[in-house]
């Protein structure tokens, strides 16, 4: 869709506003957007939910018990090439009202104002977690006012591009807030925040599924996510997982736009096919596992992906082996929901307290952060009118056509009963919420309700979240979770297991064998994956009971990576133990085990741990860093569009000094004197650049990523440099131990 197109729509939604609001006399604003430019599958509506005038850039929402909208907004991102305003506190996080309870939007009123990008939030423990990079806060809510602010992490993100920085704040079924590009997670007990390190997981957006599994994304890779629980694979701190963690579950990246859509390497081969339609992901983000209950049966635990960079989302289906995930594209020629309006940005997905799905639409034109737009993306922008659609943002919502909306039940007002019995919902938002309920406010009155649930039959997934909501209690013992193992499903023992790590001593060690042994006879894959991954912690009070039943484990599944991994996650300092004693074995001969424990044995020693372990805190992206110091040491000569400036400096868009990454090192390190040409055009001024080797704070690093930021932003060839190299070219010195010529730098590219 032309963007002249794309204006008219927008026109016309305004004018049935105007009209609404003055000509009939209402008293709610209820902007009427038009949809037809969207395609959804057959058996859904869309509806827009909220628009401008309430939104502007919205990023990520969270409902409230009474199932309002929050929203978290950052109008300052890229509301032109240069995003001038990103550092500007003109960020908010909103709450969402619809008054007249027609399903739209007519009021919202400011929360928190004058933010710096905030990025996340959710609500838990009856208050707001929001994210301001750097900072995590919590601040409890009296009369939709913020009081009691708390700051839960001082170094949650580096300040800096928030396409590369922590985001999700997704309370997962294990009582855990987890993140996406981050490798901390979060939780608070007894008034006191807790923070620890977990896998790092993905770029932007984050979800779970029913069994409290992770999924989130990466630009290029649509679906991402975990084989196991969150943390299974991460408590030997000298085992970094391979196999069962952070693992693509799909190698289909194919996409299926409805129109040529604007994306930033579209100029590199393979990117766009012959209609110039995007082939592959380039921005895929916003993962949602869908929990609901309203979508038709075969839809339930699929997984949405947003594409913004093609105007669409598209459909996951997963299945599930027991010890992996396997996901599959719903189609091969269509997506779940595609539109021709460019503006349409879908950002972030959320399960519903109605059951329906919820899309964030950023409505922007563009999405793109400045430190990596390439010359032909700012061509096309430009060309397009896109940077002129920034004061715009949307709230879809998707139903199920034979979906009836059950009224949201008011948490506040129900009994410790009637929040035991949500626990069996058919809606996993209305579930979670109920668990997580019945812990913050400390419902100690449910216990027996919560252990009957989990004890009686059928439901495993109430039985999951009782048992959870349970642990947060403090109210699980060693003998409930042992009787709950013996009687429950697969999905429900797992989980046993797991909890069971909580009493690991001598004096249960022996009714745990018994357990262990049992569980063993069912040959479960799931299970014995679990299993396997607490024996570790057993032997470290009885090996000879424990050490029998691991070898079972491992001679059941031979040479396999994921049970290597789980086995080793719960070893902690018995490597060696294990290893010299499978040594002695006749039949034993699981040659990867023995190297990876070699290797493990090898990373203690070394004291080499898990990078998660011993990483404070995500650092700012190479090419924002460089974009930064571009700005405050380059621009002013260079132009901040890299157009050079009349009797000061030549340009560096598309110039032959900017493709040769080494040449630019050279300049940017030593500088430049006399004349130069750039595209066959000379320019000639008095002035020497002068090198920046002479500035004693300004590192080799800096260097690198001043070069990564250069060459991507102003040509279509980008090419980065290593510290290491930018070292070496540090004492490649020119013949006068100066600035460079232009022919010594013709030299030096020729050698």
């Amino acid at each position: 869709m032309t963007f002249d197109k794309i204006r008219e729509l927008k026109i016309k939604g305004c004018f049935l506003w105007v009209l609404l609001v003055f000509g009939c006399r209402t008293s709610y604003e209820e902007p009427k957007i038009l949809l037809d430019e969207y395609q959804l599958e057959n058996g859904f509506t869309l509806q827009v939910v909220a628009s401008e005038p309430h939104l502007k850039a919205p990023v990520a929402i969270d409902f409230d018990t009474r199932g309002r909208i929050w929203v978290t907004q950052i109008p300052g991102y890229m509301n032109d090439m240069q995003g001038s305003d990103e550092t500007n506190p003109v960020g908010n996080i909103k709450i969402l009202e619809d008054l007249d309870r027609d399903g739209v939007v007519d009021h919202s009123k400011i929360f928190l104002d004058s933010l710096v990008m905030p990025r996340a939030l959710a609500h838990v423990y009856g208050g707001l977690l929001y994210a301001e990079p750097p900072k995590l806060w919590f601040v409890e809510i009296e009369d939709d006012k913020p009081v009691h602010k708390v700051l839960v992490d001082s170094i949650y993100a580096a300040e800096g591009n928030p396409e590369h920085q922590p985001n999700g704040l997704l309370l997962n079924i294990d009582n855990w807030i987890y993140n996406a590009k981050s490798n901390f997670r979060y939780r608070r007990k007894d008034g006191v925040w807790e923070k620890e390190p977990t896998t790092f997981r993905g770029q932007w957006g984050i979800s779970h599924d029913n069994f409290g599994r992770l999924y989130y994304n990466d630009n290029s890779r649509q679906l991402l996510g975990d084989h196991v629980l969150p943390n299974r694979m991460v408590r030997n701190p000298y085992l970094t997982p391979k196999a069962a963690v952070d693992q693509m579950l799909t190698k289909d990246q194919r996409v299926y736009p409805l129109h040529a859509t604007t994306v930033n390497r579209g100029y590199a081969e393979g990117v766009l096919n012959k209609d110039s339609i995007l082939v592959n992901a380039t921005a895929a983000c916003g993962p949602l596992v869908y929990r609901g209950g309203t979508f038709p049966k075969d839809y339930e635990q699929n997984v949405f992906v947003c594409i913004p960079e093609g105007n669409l989302i598209k459909r996951n289906i997963l299945r599930f082996t027991g010890d992996s995930t396997i996901a599959q594209q719903a189609w091969e020629d269509r997506e779940f929901l595609a539109s021709t309006d460019e503006g349409f940005r879908p950002v972030n997905l959320n399960n519903g307290p109605d059951g329906s799905m919820y899309i964030v639409d950023m409505h922007r034109g563009m999405i793109g952060h400045h430190a990596y737009l390439s010359p032909y993306l700012k061509q096309k922008v430009k060309g397009n009118q896109l940077d002129t659609l920034i004061n715009f943002g949307r709230i879809l919502k998707v139903q199920s056509g034979t979906n009836v909306a059950e009224p949201l039940p008011d948490f506040g007002t129900l009994s410790t009963e009637q929040l035991v019995i949500l626990l069996q919902h058919k809606n996993g938002w209305i579930r979670s919420r109920a668990q997580h309920y019945l812990i913050f406010k400390e419902k100690g009155e449910a216990i027996e309700s919560l252990k009957n649930l989990v004890l009686q039959e059928g439901n495993p997934l109430a039985k999951i979240h009782a048992l959870y909501a349970l642990e947060g209690l403090d109210a699980l013992s060693f003998d409930f979770l042992v009787d709950v193992a013996k009687k429950g499903s697969a999905d429900v023992v797992i989980h046993a297991v797991v909890l069971l790590e909580a009493y690991v001593s001598k004096e249960n060690s022996r009714n745990a064998e018994l357990l262990f042994k049992d569980l063993i006879e069912r040959e479960n894959s799931g299970i014995d994956l679990y299993l396997g991954s607490s024996l570790g912690l057993w032997m470290g009070v009885d090996k000879e009971r424990f050490f029998p039943q691991m070898v079972t484990l491992l001679s059941r599944y031979p040479n396999k990576p994921i049970f290597h991994e789980a086995i080793s996650s719960g070893l902690a300092e018995h490597e060696l133990y294990v290893k010299e004693s499978l040594a002695i074995l006749p039949d034993f001969d699981d040659v990867q085990f023995m190297s990876l424990l070699t290797r493990i044995i090898e990373q203690r020693e070394k004291g080499t741990m898990n990078p998660i372990f011993t990483r404070a805190s995500l650092a700012v992206d190479n090419r924002t860093h460089g974009a930064k110091m571009f700005f405050e040491i380059c621009a002013s000569c260079h132009g901040i569009n890299g157009q050079g400036i009349q009797g000061l400096a030549p340009p560096l868009m598309n110039s032959e000094h900017v493709v040769d990454s080494e040449r630019l090192g050279l300049i940017i390190l030593h500088g430049l004197e006399g004349p130069i040409e750039v595209n066959e055009e000379p320019y000639n001024f008095n002035l020497a650049m002068p090198g920046l080797i002479r500035n004693e704070n300004i590192t080799d690093k800096d260097i690198a990523d001043i070069i990564s930021y250069v060459t991507n932003a102003f040509s279509d060839n980008p090419k980065a440099l290593t510290e290491e190299k930018v070292g070496e070219l540090r004492s490649t010195k020119s013949r006068s131990g100066s600035e460079y010529t232009m022919k010594e730098l013709l030299e030096y590219s020729k050698k």
